[in-house]
């Protein structure tokens, strides 16, 4: 099969006008502004405790020892930071074409592997509010979350979480499934959050971890909110015409570029 990350470059190229974007292969996945970090404390916010075997078990990166998954996440996040410092951006969205093609292990391998450089703290958002599974991927029981904030107006800092042994990083969790999630995601109070997120510490990374881009109308309707966006997609599985596809309906923000999931396993 013609590697995909090729399609989504000359997709990108050919309706932008400009230079390819970043394409990286990784085995499972994938990073974001350099500014001076403040010293972070958490006493506003809930601690979790996660569990070293069970963070190796689900292919979080803080579970492994230096090992080439490892080193594929950290220049998947050099290549990353080097973008978006040349635009002086720091809120990025993690989707993909289809379901089952490993963005929210991205997202969040993502998220850590930022939180890990020490310029930089890192709040990673569960924005996939049709199937919020992001505290899964830590081991952590479900909680409340965004979805709380937007339909309940549950105050924030009861809803920040923050992984124990994970330092710079904070999750806010998806919360209870909502079928109006794409009009919850484009509402004027989602709107005003991610602006005060985004400006809120100047060293502040943010990435939405949203659905997928082909299966309902909520990453289309955000993506205008994001500084830029990251299209995960898994060798063997995801076709060309999904990128293309993906890509057409991402238009309104920047495509970074592709994390090419499982390379090489098929």
């Amino acid at each position: 099969m013609e590697r995909i990350k090729q399609a989504l470059e000359r997709a990108r190229a050919e309706r932008a006008g400009q230079p390819a974007p970043v394409a990286v292969d990784t085995e499972p996945a994938p990073a974001a502004t350099q500014i001076p970090v403040e010293q972070v404390t958490y006493s506003q916010t809930r601690h979790a405790e996660v569990s070293t075997p069970e963070l190796r078990a689900k292919r979080v990166v803080t579970g492994f020892d230096p090992c080439e998954f490892t080193d594929a996440y950290k220049m998947l996040r050099t290549q990353v930071l080097q973008r978006l410092n040349e635009n002086n951006w720091n809120v990025l969205a993690v989707t993909s074409p289809g379901t089952g093609e490993g963005k929210t292990l991205t997202a969040l391998n993502l998220a850590v592997s930022l939180a890990m450089e020490v310029k930089h703290t890192v709040l990673l958002v569960d924005a996939n509010l049709r199937h919020p599974s992001l505290h899964e991927q830590l081991g952590l029981p479900g909680s409340p979350g965004l979805s709380d904030y937007l339909s309940k107006d549950t105050p924030l800092s009861e809803l920040f979480v923050h992984p124990r042994g994970i330092d710079h990083l904070t999750i806010l969790p998806g919360g209870h499934a909502m079928l109006n999630s794409a009009e919850m995601l484009n509402s004027p109070k989602m709107s005003r959050l991610v602006d005060e997120l985004k400006t809120r510490y100047a060293s502040r990374i943010v990435i939405f971890d949203l659905p997928p881009v082909l299966n309902a109308a909520d990453a289309m309707a955000f993506t205008p909110y994001v500084d830029a966006t990251l299209l995960v997609v898994e060798e063997g599985k995801t076709q060309r015409k999904e990128v293309e596809h993906a890509v057409e309906l991402l238009s309104g923000t920047n495509v970074l570029g592709t994390v090419l999931n499982k390379a090489g396993s098929h």
